[in-house]
């Protein structure tokens, strides 16, 4: 979908459009607007980071954004002039992403932006999505985290072998799938729990005298998650 979307891909059948264009029609102008974030760093590991960002600039017709900016944005402001091939996953990850921003495009085109990231980067990196998503940029994400997903997505879209199997909000498609539960423990000489639909809960008996003997021990609802609706809509196990 992305390499369509991209003009990297060209045979397909039908109509794609991004910005207005057709993308089988697309221009040198057609790129102004569009960035993209591959999986895997495209940086040149011989260059350092302010190096790399100054080569992918001139590629554009628009005025960059501020480098010191986009490299402060990210952390990288101290290691602008070491060599990429220094860089751990963790800093090309995110100096890749800010190589997607340099031209401000209208569209940003992100594979994978959390993959391989610990927890602190893959937080920066939402971060900085969640921010140029406020900044009224197009976001279209792929990605196998249906945690990033849920977070960062306003629409999802489960696609197996080329064909949109599902197509909502993340909360639409959790909620039509099954209510949420309600499980409660206490203690009466052994630990007991129970469960019940979450709009049935005023009818729970069991639960409002434990509420009222402050004997509830621990409490908390669930529903189902994207993981779960992804596997029973289409059959399979996310790999």
């Amino acid at each position: 979908m992305q390499k369509v979307l991209i003009g990297m891909l060209t045979t397909y059948q039908g109509s794609a459009m991004v910005n207005g264009i057709e993308c089988k029609g697309r221009t040198k102008r057609f790129y102004e607007d569009i960035g993209v974030d591959f999986e895997f760093s495209t940086m040149y590991e011989k260059l350092t980071g302010k190096e790399n960002l100054q080569f992918f600039s001139s590629l554009y017709e628009k005025k960059p954004r501020p480098m010191e900016e986009l490299l402060r944005m990210v952390g990288l402001e101290q290691d602008a002039d070491k060599r990429v091939a220094d860089y751990s996953k963790g800093m090309k990850s995110r100096l890749n992403f800010v190589k997607a921003l340099l031209h401000d495009p209208l569209l940003l085109c992100l594979d994978e932006p959390t993959s391989g990231l610990d927890p602190t980067n893959s937080r920066m990196m939402k971060d900085m999505i969640l921010a140029e998503k406020k900044r009224g940029k197009t976001i279209l994400l792929t990605t196998h985290n249906m945690q990033d997903a849920a977070e960062l997505c306003d629409r999802v879209a489960f696609i197996v072998n080329g064909k949109i199997c599902a197509l909502d909000s993340p909360h639409n498609l959790i909620m039509s799938k099954g209510a949420a539960t309600v499980t409660y423990t206490w203690v009466e000489n052994v630990e007991h729990s129970a469960s019940c639909p979450l709009g049935d809960l005023s009818n729970d008996e069991q639960l409002k005298i434990l509420i009222e003997e402050n004997r509830l021990r621990s409490i908390h609802s669930s529903e189902p998650t994207l993981n779960d609706i992804f596997m029973e809509v289409t059959g399979r196990t996310l790999l």
